[in-house]
């Protein structure tokens, strides 16, 4: 079954009704073993509910929120900055004009997945988008995610995983946008029971020490949005991944920077994904670069400040050079001709 609500109150109404009529799941047996999901542009989404058909699994009610309204479209917020909704396509957020203020972020929404992900994917799902470890999605497999105990990938292979290991799950978080946002300082708006609240990222992804859920958001509350404050003056980004292939692969490690530049970088921000459990910032990258004089010396200084908190697994030591690389080619490319 599918509902397709046009408001977010026919949306809550719609996610009421589904768990009120369902029966209540078994713990443990998939991701997906809940009474009702949302569906945004489906590009991951449809691919797991197969696997599950395939298996003979029940399927969960679908509740289809490309048609809410208020999710749609990227509109101003007083104080210059803009409310990016969730079902908003990451092909939009990469070629609009309202969205260039922002390089870094236009840059790594233009660099995820494919032209054609890009066409369907909306940035609400490509943040709270579930973990592409394998074993998890293995339904045969049993790990903390799918209600069991322990990590398969921290005892099997894990050569894709953390190199910055902040729990029981060795899964990078998957969410290139969740990387761009985190460096954009962006507030997410929820909708649940008592009205619209602003989380902070890491209230919404946690801090990466829960391996059960692959977010924090309850059944009945839903992501509207996330709340970009204003561009800085004269703002500089960049977005640069490392992958295997150019195109439709997820990163082994990625980073958005932001710099602000006159005679010394004034403002940094540099967030990476693919080498934790949820995207993180990178201070000591940042302290490393501001007030500094933009220069190639002080460049690759700041990016090997980027192994501070590396632990790495058996099978991800290759990752360490591997992020000092990533932001290093960040800061250059979003420097461009101001590097000395």
């Amino acid at each position: 079954m599918i509902d397709r609500p046009t408001t977010l109150a026919a949306l809550a109404a719609a996610l009421a009704s589904a768990e009120a009529a369902a029966p209540v799941p078994a713990v443990g047996s998939s991701p997906l073993d809940r009474p009702v999901v949302l569906r945004a542009g489906g590009t991951d989404l449809q691919e797991r509910l197969g696997s599950e058909r395939r298996a003979g699994r029940r399927l969960p009610t679908i509740v289809d929120v490309g048609g809410v309204e208020p999710l749609c479209g990227i509109h101003p917020v007083p104080g210059g900055g803009v409310l990016l909704g969730a079902a908003t396509t990451v092909m939009v957020l990469a070629e609009s004009a309202v969205v260039a203020a922002w390089p870094a972020l236009a840059a790594a929404a233009g660099g995820l997945a494919t032209p054609q992900i890009r066409a369907v994917a909306t940035m609400g799902g490509n943040l709270l988008q579930a973990t592409r470890c394998p074993y998890v999605r293995n339904l045969d497999v049993s790990c903390w995610r799918t209600g069991g105990i322990g990590c398969a990938a921290r005892d099997g292979v894990h050569d894709r995983g953390v190199v910055i290991d902040l729990g029981p799950c060795v899964a990078p978080h998957p969410s290139t946008l969740a990387a761009a946002l985190l460096a954009h300082e962006a507030t997410i708006v929820v909708a649940g029971a008592e009205g619209q609240e602003e989380w902070s990222l890491s209230a919404v992804l946690g801090d990466g020490t829960d391996a059960t859920v692959d977010h924090q958001l309850d059944g009945d509350e839903v992501l509207v949005g996330a709340r970009l404050p204003a561009p800085w003056p004269d703002e500089r980004g960049a977005y640069v991944r490392a992958a295997g292939r150019q195109l439709a692969e997820w990163p082994l490690v990625e980073a958005v920077v932001r710099l602000a530049v006159g005679d010394v970088i004034t403002r940094a921000a540099v967030a990476v994904g693919g080498v934790a459990a949820v995207p993180l910032r990178l201070p000591e990258v940042e302290a490393a670069l501001v007030g500094h004089a933009p220069t190639a010396a002080v460049v690759a200084a700041a990016a090997a400040a980027a192994t501070a908190r590396c632990t790495p697994l058996p099978q991800t030591g290759y990752k360490v050079p591997l992020l000092v690389g990533t932001v290093q080619s960040a800061l250059e490319e979003a420097l461009g001709e101001a590097l000395r």
